[in-house]
């Protein structure tokens, strides 16, 4: 009888340590792969917001008026771009005398790239509009405004709409 225990005994021990080597059924492998990510940057250019050049509310026009107003151009880094405004929407108006409108009584007024006000900013590439180099980023321009003096027209409202146009 000792006999047949010696050898239940060994045959336990020798197939513990062949199961712990032995792969089981739920053991899982991995493969892998690889893939690229690419994008294509072009160059381009966006206005970004604007501003009323607002001149406030005035009496009788004997003196200039002055205001600014903001607007922001945001062009990929590197492109060179052009600003221009043109004359307005209110007939007769040019990029040198533009007209804000009321009915059919207007106010004349004047735009400049500079807070001296004596470069006029129009829409002509390469004469009379802004140059710049995008950075990537929004950047910030400054329109100078002026209403000279000039005869006064009846108390009311007056408006034009200036379109800013980025060439680049």
């Amino acid at each position: 009888m000792n006999m047949r225990k010696t050898v239940s005994i060994t045959l336990l021990i020798a197939l513990v340590p062949a199961a712990l080597i032995i792969p089981s059924a739920n053991a899982s492998t991995t493969a892998t792969g690889s893939f690229n990510s690419t994008i294509t940057i072009q160059a381009n250019c966006q206005v970004v917001s604007t501003n009323t050049l607002n001149f406030g509310t005035q009496g009788v026009l004997a003196a200039n008026t002055d205001a600014t107003a903001t607007f922001a151009v945001q062009c990929t880094n590197t492109t060179a771009y052009n600003v221009g405004l043109d004359a307005g929407t209110t007939a007769g108006g040019t990029v040198t005398t533009r007209l804000m409108t009321s009915g059919s009584a207007t106010v004349s007024y004047k735009m400049f790239s500079d807070s001296g006000r004596a470069t006029n900013w129009g829409n002509t590439v390469g004469t009379d509009t802004v140059s710049r180099t995008g950075n990537g980023s929004s950047q910030t321009l400054t329109v100078y405004g002026r209403v000279p003096a000039q005869s006064t027209p009846a108390a009311a409202t007056y408006t034009d709409t200036v379109t800013v146009t980025v060439t680049y």
